[in-house]
């Protein structure tokens, strides 16, 4: 990662972003346009996209992953994106908070007035939502990552069947209707995924096969699964709150040959 060359602020639809939350705000994004990456706990799109959702203000504030400055290292020593700078009472500075679908939670409870609710009310359906988003980070996001990584047609397609099986599993718990996991409303479990579907397209791009999700009408016994699997990302995919979080698609294209070669 250290000789990673990236582009060192969001380009398109993301810069419009950006500069929209530069403004000082009591909550503070510390941010770096292009993670998702490799963890699945730091991911700035996913917290950047809850925001958004939730019209929550924020300042959105640049962090050099390879030159992290002295007053981002103060305020969370560990030096991670996404950081969150949660205001403290009466003006007086920010306490850190990190981990992606931790921050996500956190913008629930304490901002309970700002809609859409991204997570049920129910207890009972709360809790699914959890074990999903928990799903997300288990197994499917390391049968991504071992995807983008695999060398050689044999471990392509191993682990490319290791990915489809997850998808397959988790698009089965979907609502029937949808368009969105849980039914008409984004939630947490589709901002948990969201980011690394937006950036399948450079599997499709640089991997042999692609991601192998059949086309319409291709699927065979397991068709349906993947008519709603097609039905949901096209849902994710369209909405503002991801669009206007991604840089134009050669920032990312440029990182992925440099990762994955």
């Amino acid at each position: 990662m250290a000789n990673i060359v990236r582009h060192p602020i969001a380009t398109g639809r993301a810069k419009a972003l950006v500069d929209k939350h530069s403004a000082e705000q009591p909550l503070k994004l510390y941010a770096g346009w292009f993670c998702p990456t490799n963890h699945p706990a730091r991911t700035v799109q996913r917290t950047w996209i809850a925001l958004e959702e939730k019209k929550i203000p924020y300042q959105y504030l640049e962090i050099d992953p390879y030159d992290k400055s002295p007053s981002f290292l103060a305020l969370n020593p560990k030096g991670l994106v996404p950081t969150l700078g949660a205001p403290l009472p009466n003006n007086q500075g920010t306490k850190p908070l990190y981990e992606s679908n931790i921050l996500n939670e956190y913008l629930e409870e304490a901002y309970p007035t700002h809609t859409p609710h991204l997570l049920p009310k129910d207890p009972y359906e709360r809790a699914r939502a959890r074990i999903w988003i928990d799903f997300v980070g288990a197994r499917i996001l390391p049968a991504s990552r071992k995807l983008q990584t695999a060398k050689g047609s044999d471990e392509i397609q191993a682990t490319r069947g290791e990915l489809l099986k997850a998808l397959k599993e988790f698009t089965a718990q979907m609502d029937a209707e949808g368009p969105f996991f849980g039914g008409k409303e984004i939630s947490l479990v589709d901002i948990a995924l969201v980011p690394w579907v937006a950036r399948f397209f450079l599997v499709e791009k640089y991997k042999e096969g692609g991601l192998g999700v059949p086309k319409e009408g291709q699927g065979g016994q397991d068709e349906a699964v993947w008519g709603r699997w097609r039905k949901w990302e096209k849902a994710v995919l369209e909405r503002e709150s991801v669009r206007n979080t991604m840089s134009d698609e050669v920032q990312y294209e440029e990182l992925a040959k440099q990762m994955w070669a």
